[in-house]
């Protein structure tokens, strides 16, 4: 059982280092909010503007090692109250830089001869992009006052309705097979070899929600409601474009990507088709069977074993991507197993602040974890490329969030399939990958369709829980197609799914269609030359967090508002697709 190690940034909550670190943090907010005075006027304003960005940058380190080191601990210790406590002290910490922050944004709008100050000073220049935006931001901002209000009113509106949706999910009853077990728990079955446990926990799972569908009905309309509202006020067309300014992408590529995307629901309907055909349904898949394994695969691996083939296949890329994970495995920067206390699923924290970071797993030795290894450790090479840039140039967004770790996870991938002996193994990755593939492009695409009905439909009405069932039915329909049986559909998709339930949040969702298919037209790149494309490669995942994500694709001679580069990226699925049809004739 291989834990991580978090002494480089603390050895405790009890660590004079630690202690000393929060107290600098308090007079770190007051210098901060001592400096509203500054932007009363433009006097002197590039070097107010310095003090300013200098002082972020030093909360922005200190916030980095604290903040990380309370939520860290928690994520692998759920019950140790004191890190539970610091992560909320934290938070209730921060919101006294709302204020000061709403401010200097406000400041920066009528900032007079901008270019002429960026030109004069090193420290300004270098954050040209992060003050633009800035700047750009400012034009979406109501006044002081009422930001604050709105971020204090938020509270006890779309964050407490999105509680809600994970409170009563999470504690949720599911009557299954005489038993009661979690909603996680019967979702995970959807895996299981057996096609009746399959199908009875699907059954379970859809009766389990009548009891908290009007709720959750409710908490959806209210966050939907505020968004609409708030997206408005700030003078945004639409909550969608809001979403794509947060996301700092075009509506152009959006609209590139997507229309490729429709172009291509055939070859996707034509896998569900041959996997419907292959467990003996004869009118489409049903949808409990969407996850259904197939194919045979007994490969497992130990911590070590897993390790060393990640090293072999990163070293087929690059020399640096191999002594990244490398020195992760070294130094203790993963926490691989599961036990009491400690969050499912995996992730990876980059810390700034120390050019280092923790990826956590909860790795019991299938291939299956083997990949997420290889993809959290990409998640960190990511990390590896920004650390050359200043802090404030690193906060990339979500669309190219999934590079990174989206190549590497190919990289390994690949390989494995080239590995294996026999059909049924090939069968086995292959289809693994496909099922992946169908929920990023195609299951994705309609959980956008049904989102942008229901802000729409919030523009004159407020749905009910059979409203949004049926909303959420036809958005499968107009994706999935005849690739799934119409009659197993799953109408409750919209209750179980977090994602929908953010009030600063919206859209999340098509980020990662532009990850995986990004990353996918990277790699053809790469094949086309290796050689060349490892410099390139950095320096693009280097600009992430000081460029809008037309300009990082351009680093590539990638133009993603161009339907032929995702047609391009889509072709490589296609060609998996039809070798899933060969293998399977």
């Amino acid at each position: 059982m291989k834990k991580w190690s978090l002494k480089k940034l603390y050895l405790g909550f009890d660590d004079a280092k630690f202690k000393e670190d929060l107290e600098k943090l308090d007079q770190l907010i007051l210098e901060v909010n001592s400096q509203s005075i500054d932007f009363k006027n433009y006097d002197k304003k590039s070097q107010k503007m310095e003090r300013y960005l200098r002082n972020e940058m030093a909360l922005t380190d200190l916030v980095d090692k604290l903040y990380h080191f309370a939520s860290l601990t928690t994520s692998v210790e759920s019950t140790n109250q004191e890190a539970n406590k610091m992560v909320n002290l934290l938070q209730t910490k921060l919101t006294q830089l709302t204020e000061i922050g709403t401010i200097f944004v406000k400041w920066m709008k009528e900032y007079p001869n901008l270019e002429e100050d960026l030109k004069k000073s090193d420290l300004l220049k270098e954050h040209t992009f992060y003050l633009h935006e800035i700047q750009e931001r400012a034009s979406h901002l109501l006044s002081t006052d009422l930001e604050v209000m709105i971020a204090k009113l938020r509270q006890t509106g779309s964050s407490s309705w999105g509680k809600l949706q994970s409170l009563l999910t999470s504690t949720l009853d599911v009557e299954y097979n005489g038993k009661i077990i979690t909603l996680s728990e019967v979702r995970n079955l959807a895996t299981d070899k057996d096609p009746k446990v399959r199908k009875n926990a699907y059954e379970a799972e859809l009766k389990s929600y009548e009891k908290i569908e009007d709720s959750i009905a409710f908490a959806l309309n209210s966050i939907k409601g505020e968004v609409n509202t708030l997206s408005k006020a700030r003078g945004f067309e639409s909550p969608l474009d809001q979403a794509l300014n947060n996301s700092r992408m075009e509506k152009e590529t959006l609209e590139a990507m997507q229309g490729a995307v429709v172009e291509y629901y055939d070859i996707f309907r034509k896998y569900l088709q041959r996997k419907a055909k292959l467990l003996g349904h004869k009118n489409g898949l049903p949808f409990y069977d969407l996850f259904a394994p197939i194919g045979k695969n007994d490969t497992t691996f130990t911590i070590d074993e897993a390790n060393a083939y990640v090293l072999k296949n990163f070293g087929s890329f690059s020399p640096k991507l191999h002594d990244l994970a490398k020195r992760a495995f070294d130094e203790e920067w993963v926490d691989y197993t599961p036990r009491k206390g400690k969050r499912g699923g995996a992730f990876c924290a980059n810390m700034h602040v120390i050019k280092e970071s923790r990826v956590m797993t909860n790795f019991t030795g299938s291939f299956s974890d083997m990949i997420t290894l290889s993809h959290e450790l990409g998640h960190a090479y990511h990390g590896d490329a920004i650390f050359g840039e200043s802090n404030l140039n690193s906060n990339y967004t979500m669309p190219v969030a999934e590079t990174a770790s989206t190549f590497c996870e190919t990289i390994v991938n690949n390989a494995a399939i080239k590995d294996v002996k026999s059909d049924e193994e090939k069968i086995f990755l292959l289809e693994s990958s496909l099922q992946d593939y169908t929920q990023v492009v195609v299951d994705i695409m309609s959980r956008f369709i049904f989102e942008k009905s229901v802000f729409e439909g919030r523009e004159k009405t407020v749905f009910d829980a059979s409203e949004l069932k049926n909303l959420m039915l036809d958005a499968q329909k107009q994706t999935y197609g005849e690739g799934l049986d119409e009659n197993t559909l799953h109408p409750y998709m919209w209750v179980c799914k977090p994602h929908y339930y953010s009030g600063g949040l919206s859209y999340y969702n098509f980020p990662y269609t532009y990850g995986l298919l990004f990353a996918k037209g990277l790699y053809a790149k790469y094949l086309e030359d290796k050689e060349g494309f490892v410099k390139v490669y950095d320096e693009l995942l280097g600009a992430t967090g000081k460029m809008k994500v037309e300009e990082v694709a351009k680093l590539a001679n990638i133009d993603v508002t161009k339907k032929d580069f995702w047609k391009g990226s889509l072709e490589l699925l296609k060609k998996d697709i039809e070798l899933f049809l060969e293998l399977t004739e």
